[in-house]
């Protein structure tokens, strides 16, 4: 990809039919649990892209073994636990999930685990699980941080028991611990000292802990998982509901129709909430024999919502507010300043570079569209906000992205997926 992507614009109306991979975050959850399983997991259609790449290579680091098995061109992975060890160094690049998911399985290891990853990853949050963990009787070195970088001395077992958790700034935290508290001695009585963003992922976390057969249940403050074994599950992973944003927005955008296959009926992703957002925003959305499909109507409707739970969709979901027919508000996403980038800045200033009027608020934005202009973007490195731009150029002419290569978090074939969906057999410029 080149360094600057001009993204397509498109003066007609789509028409498309997307096929997505599998979710991040649930292929994550899948490789954690998998590794300090009873057994050998095979895990089918997994996401493959940065992010999880990166988990799975922190996995390897501590002794698991994963194959790539099946078709060359679109692996499953079998996932086969291992005596947990160190010394090991873990890459976790800019992702969030090996940053919280990792570190309560290194606990488990003997040695030292340090980990480590992407500059921005040493701003990201992560006071809250390192605390829990010495709560726990873990040894943590962090130099006094609560971030990365940062070694977890294992002794090859976690005393558990109680522990109260301070998880406002990400979900992950909870999760982090839950996926891994059925093999600590006591198991896990977690109870939170404050609220929890994007508490969707939890319940993913939860539900996916009852299909492998740990023992969990909610209390009055949090969770308690009981210790005991988890049991090995071959899981075919569903499609990433969150990458489906741009390519559904596509549709509002446009004022056309674009369907993406295969929709789950029953699902814990957050991403599954889209069908309600884009019908506030005007869309038709309908299922199909193919999937989920949403239909523009020539005209995007101002969107008034609190977002806390479906964080991830804010950056596609505020460029489609640019572009909408009134002001909107989008409040409950103060935890975005602790993502990829600080994603209320820099969504304040993209969303300003191309036309439009914002107020940050403390936990969000108001969006008032103005006339569009063209302009060139920053990626900020970040693979959301790349498609959020890709939205935007849709419907304005001229907009440019730099370091668009961001998007190999999680789709690296973004760029070429999007130039499908507009019918640009060239790749969109890139």
């Amino acid at each position: 990809m080149n360094p600057v992507w001009t993204t397509p614009h498109r003066s007609a109306p789509v028409d498309a039919v997307v096929a997505l991979p599998g979710s991040k975050s649930l292929t994550a959850r899948a490789l954690i649990l998998a590794a300090i399983a009873d057994g050998p997991s095979r895990l089918v259609r997994p996401l493959r892209a940065r992010d999880t790449d990166l988990m799975a290579g922190g996995l390897r680091a501590l002794g698991v073994r994963i194959e790539a098995i099946g078709s060359p061109a679109h692996p499953d992975w079998l996932v086969t636990p291992g005596e947990l060890r160190g010394p090991a160094e873990v890459d976790a690049g800019l992702a969030g999930t090996v940053l919280r998911f990792l570190p309560p399985v290194a606990a488990l290891a003997t040695g030292p685990v340090r980990l480590d990853g992407d500059a921005r990853l040493r701003d990201r949050p992560n006071a809250g699980l390192l605390a829990a963990l010495r709560d726990l009787g873990v040894e943590v070195d962090d130099g006094g941080r609560g971030r990365a970088p940062f070694t977890v001395h294992g002794t090859g077992r976690v005393r558990g028991g109680t522990v109260a958790v301070d998880a406002s700034e990400s979900s992950q935290i909870v999760s982090g611990l839950l996926l891994a508290a059925a093999r600590f001695d006591e198991g896990i009585d977690l109870s939170l000292t404050g609220g929890v963003p994007s508490m969707p992922h939890v319940e993913m976390t939860v539900t996916t802990l009852h299909e492998h057969g740990v023992e969990v249940a909610a209390t009055d403050g949090g969770w308690r998982v009981s210790p005991g074994p988890i049991a090995a599950l071959d899981r075919v992973v569903e499609p990433d509901l969150s990458s489906a944003a741009p390519f559904l927005a596509a549709a509002l955008a446009t004022g056309g129709r674009v369907t993406v296959r295969d929709w789950p009926d029953v699902t814990t992703q957050p991403g599954a909430q889209l069908d309600r957002l884009l019908a506030e925003m005007g869309a038709d959305v309908a299922r199909t024999a193919k999937g989920l499909q949403v239909t523009g109507a020539g005209t995007v409707h101002p969107l008034v919502a609190d977002l806390g739970e479906v964080g991830e969709l804010t950056p596609v979901l505020a460029a489609l507010c640019a572009l909408a027919d009134g002001p909107s508000r989008l409040t409950g996403i103060g935890h975005l300043r602790g993502h990829e980038t600080d994603r209320l800045q820099a969504l304040d200033e993209v969303l300003t570079a191309v036309g439009a009027r914002v107020e940050q608020l403390p936990d969000g934005l108001v969006i008032e569209p103005g006339p569009h202009r063209a302009a060139r973007l920053d990626s900020y490195a970040d693979h959301r906000m790349v498609h959020a731009a890709a939205v935007l150029g849709l419907a304005i002419d001229g907009v440019e992205v730099t370091g668009a290569d961001a998007v190999t978090k999680t789709l690296p074939d973004f760029v070429d997926r999007w130039a499908g969906l507009v019918g640009d057999p060239v790749g969109a410029g890139s």
